[in-house]
């Protein structure tokens, strides 16, 4: 069945938040959001100049010491007050996930509770935060270990996980006792935006929380100049990340980066391949394949490889594909046409490298941005395919004879954030974990991303952690008083 009903939520808010006031953009500059399903636009948001940056950032240097000082118990209860509006609000928020991203109804629901676990995990932690107080070995000095608030923080978001990817970044700094300016992706603003109105009806005090909307990245760049920021958080692409990297360091900001991938998804020739295929559909096929940690590198011993191979055809051609708002549909459009072409370029590349396309890769001809489910076999290990973070629904299968050569392959790319093994090995999974340079392990799992989880990766795909409690401990600088024995 398909809903209609495309309408935006009547109190989404289109301005900037600055300072716990909704304004516009200077001289009423706006630009349209894009439905990636219909190509047609659904709203015009406010375009924020340079100064309207600065403002945000003023607003959350004002606001920065009373919030550090509101009590720990007092942030915790806003979280989880926000925690319970946004719970409450479920179909707005995955609708509207739906409309300015793409993704199925069924994957923005999924969104929505993944997202929100972030407000309430933080709400908990918020009240646990705790130093150290003992004698040095001397005897002669006690220390006493304490934490506080990093400062001001600047978020940059992207467009694929439009309020997990908010939450994730706001829930821990909020909890810590940090002031927030997040910029959220232009193509999917409006559920931050949503969110930040959601924050503000439960109780979040002016300037803690300022939202800057735009397509001018001169706006990151001040607010990057600025000497009172204190912290950058970025999601996205690995160039993208070291260009911010070395804007941060003129001010040696703390940063956490949360980078491309090109994860390994390595079938064993002892794997149960019904386990596996479900594995991969989460691992490949979540959000399109617009996913950091997706399968990219299908990795499978050649004794299984073709009965493999022949499952994960029946399984993607199976795949429904359509608008978001269809409740059949299971995978929604990509989230431009730019992504599309680049998509399909890989598949062609490949195919020109020698792979076999075995379903899908036609760009089909109806409006939107859609791209089937697609197969490649007998993809070289060292196609543009499998050195690319594909970012599309898209499984290139290449395949191997031992453990020694699967593990080279899999660590062969300069990325390493997630992993996927499936084997029945116990042993072998714990040797893949030590060996395996990703920051995160699937062990016959797709799917594990959870608040209470480290989310990071390794080599070029970042640094710091996101969710658990060492999430938290990105906001907090330790500090160290000596005090005579």
């Amino acid at each position: 069945m398909m809903t209609n009903d495309r309408s935006l939520p009547s109190d989404l808010p289109t301005q900037l938040l600055i300072d716990g006031e909704w304004v516009d953009a200077e001289a009423s500059r706006t630009f349209d959001v894009i439905n990636p399903a219909t190509e047609k636009p659904l709203v015009a948001i406010a375009d924020a100049s340079v100064d309207q940056g600065t403002d945000a950032l003023d607003a959350a240097v004002r606001a920065q010491h009373s919030w550090a000082d509101t009590a720990p118990r007092e942030r915790a209860e806003i979280l989880r007050k926000t925690f319970n509006l946004v719970t409450e609000r479920k179909d707005d928020f995955a609708r509207l996930m739906t409309l300015e991203m793409g993704k199925s109804l069924a994957e923005s629901y999924g969104e929505v509770t993944y997202g929100s676990e972030f407000l309430r995990w933080f709400s908990e932690e918020a009240v646990r935060i705790r130093g150290d107080y003992g004698l040095l070995p001397e005897g002669n000095i006690r220390q006493l270990v304490t934490k506080r608030p990093v400062g001001p923080c600047l978020f940059i978001t992207p467009w694929n996980f439009p309020l997990a990817m908010a939450t994730r970044k706001i829930a821990p700094a909020l909890a810590a006792g940090c002031t927030v300016v997040i910029r959220p992706a232009s193509a999917t603003p409006l559920t931050t935006l949503l969110l930040a109105k959601t924050f503000l009806e439960a109780g979040l005090p002016a300037g803690v929380l300022n939202v800057i909307t735009g397509l001018d990245h001169a706006v990151t760049d001040a607010i990057l100049e600025d000497p009172r920021l204190r912290k950058l958080s970025f999601t996205g692409s690995t160039g993208v990340g070291a260009n911010l990297l070395g804007k941060a360091a003129k001010h040696v900001l703390r940063t956490s980066m949360e980078l491309g991938g090109n994860a390994p998804f390595i079938v064993f020739d002892d794997a149960d391949l019904d386990q596996a295929i479900i594995g991969a559909k989460g691992a490949k096929m979540r959000n399109m394949g617009e996913v950091c940690i997706a399968a990219n590198r299908f990795i499978v011993h050649e004794s299984v490889a073709e009965e493999f191979t022949d499952k994960m055809i029946e399984m993607m051609s199976g795949l429904v594909v359509g608008d978001g708002l269809d409740e059949k549909s299971e995978v929604g459009p990509m989230i431009t046409e730019r992504d599309r072409e680049k998509v399909d370029g890989l598949v062609r590349s490949a195919i020109e490298a020698g792979a076999t396309l075995r379903c899908g890769g036609e760009i089909p001809e109806d409006k939107g941005w859609f791209y089937p489910p697609t197969v490649l076999s007998g993809v070289p290990a060292d196609a543009e395919i499998m050195q690319t973070e594909i970012f599309g629904p898209v499984a290139p299968i290449t395949t191997f004879r031992t453990e020694e050569e699967a593990l080279a392959l899999a660590n062969s790319v300069p990325v390493g954030l997630a992993g996927y093994v499936f084997t029945s090995d116990t042993a072998r999974i714990l040797r893949m974990g030590q060996k395996l340079e990703t920051g995160m392990i699937g062990a016959n799992l797709g799917v594990f991303s959870n608040a209470a989880a480290p989310f990071g990766g390794v080599k070029e795909s970042g640094l710091g952690r996101e969710g658990s409690y060492q999430g938290i401990e990105e906001f907090l600088e330790t500090i160290y008083v000596a005090l005579p024995a």
